[in-house]
């Protein structure tokens, strides 16, 4: 998995934990202090996960793949070059 799906995947546990936390509030008094302090965390761990993602550098882009063709090149592309390490054809090596 790459960075960026692993803070989605954290974004969505975190999504997922408010959707539970208010189910369950809705069994419980209003004023229960525990469900409370729960939701208070939870809050606080969304607002340390934002400033967490903030400081995560941007996944540099992919690089683009380039096509090359199979076709064989043009002989005269190479007409006036030289071997790597050999010299030209007509010449003696130094």
């Amino acid at each position: 998995m790459s960075l960026n799906d692993d803070l989605t995947a954290v974004q969505r546990c975190l999504d997922d934990l408010d959707r539970a936390l208010g189910r369950l509030a809705r069994h419980l008094p209003q004023d229960e202090r525990e469900l409370r302090r729960m939701r208070t965390d939870a809050g606080h761990l969304r607002e340390n996960f934002a400033l967490l993602r903030e400081t995560v550098p941007a996944e540099a882009p992919r690089p683009v793949m380039v096509q090359i063709s199979d076709t064989p090149y043009d002989a005269s592309l190479w007409r006036d070059a030289d071997e790597e390490g050999l010299g030209c054809r007509d010449r003696r090596a130094p």
